[in-house]
């Protein structure tokens, strides 16, 4: 993928030849991304002008980051510039054709992929919280309680029997995400007795034992759980099952509409977490600077526990 990531430098990564494609940039990442992600299957969200089309491999042949890594070429990005798919199609790969499908060009795409691998029910490697900032609440308000969250994850010795290695964090543009790395593999219902979080059992588990601790170090109003509410940051690990979806750490657009990209998701050190003005720094990354700064990135998820 070096030999992709020259081919295109001086080039406008998301217009490589002119037309929009996020293709180039998720090939360059996915080569940093192939030990955290592993075999997990890969999706898109694909933002069309009044909906989005979601593409993951529960429904369509899947997709892993080996092939996203070594199998976008340059002569590919140049085809994709000039054609449609069906006109395309007899001169490409099944690989190339799949991933033409997950990453259509001349759309934006978020990078996904399966947490827990796709369907239901299965065993558990890794713990994932969604820090949800409302967007009307100042981004600077999820970084404190994504310090505070993870500082009472780490401070609590019956978790940490169940888990290895330290916490990681990327930030998805807008707010925060957290990885929490089993020892071993859990059951679903480990997930579903120690780690999710209802309003009908809020005493239940360690996310409802942090959530209340973290209540009693700030005035910032949060609750834990799948359903959003305005005002209120939540602390919500329900994408961690498998069958459900994660963004990608490292590389991922973040749109506004379909038009627009208000960010990029970046690993972040831990230590940051405490630097008030991270989000701001955070904020003014465009995808060209983190293919600058790649390398460093590649350290920080290479810091993470891989399963």
């Amino acid at each position: 993928m070096a030999d992709l990531k020259g081919l295109v430098r001086g080039r406008d990564i998301l217009r490589p030849f002119g037309q929009l494609d996020v293709l180039a940039l998720y090939a360059i990442v996915s080569s940093e991304l192939e030990a955290f992600l592993g075999d997990r299957e890969i999706s898109s969200r694909i933002w069309l002008k009044e909906r989005t089309l979601l593409k993951r491999g529960s429904q369509l042949p899947p997709l892993n980051v080996k092939e996203m890594a070594g199998d976008v070429t340059f002569d590919l990005l140049q085809v994709r510039a000039k054609m449609g798919l069906s006109e395309a199609r007899a001169n490409l790969s099944s690989t190339e054709q799949k991933i033409w499908s997950y990453f259509p060009p001349r759309k934006l795409c978020d990078y996904f992929y399966a947490t827990n691998h796709e369907g239901q029910g299965k065993e558990i490697d890794r713990i994932f919280y969604d820090i949800d900032r409302p967007k009307d609440m100042p981004h600077e308000k999820a970084r404190e309680i994504t310090h505070l969250f993870l500082q009472e994850v780490m401070a609590d010795d019956q978790f940490q029997r169940f888990v290895q290695g330290r916490p990681f964090v990327a930030w998805t543009g807008s707010s925060f995400h957290i990885y929490l790395f089993l020892k071993k593999k859990q059951k679903h219902s480990f997930y579903v007795d120690e780690i999710q979080y209802t309003e009908k059992a809020p005493e239940k588990g360690f996310t409802a034992k942090w959530l209340e601790a973290v209540r009693t170090r700030t005035e910032i109003k949060l609750t834990a759980g799948h359903e959003k509410k305005p005002g209120i940051i939540t602390i919500d690990p329900s994408q961690t099952p498998s069958g459900k979806l994660a963004r990608s750490p490292l590389g991922s657009l973040h749109m506004s509409n379909h038009e627009t990209v208000d960010g990029v998701s970046l690993p972040v050190e831990i230590d940051r977490l405490q630097d008030k003005g991270l989000t701001q720094s955070l904020r003014e990354y465009a995808p060209e600077r983190v293919l600058d700064e790649l390398s460093r990135f590649s350290k920080i998820l290479a810091l993470a526990e891989t399963q």
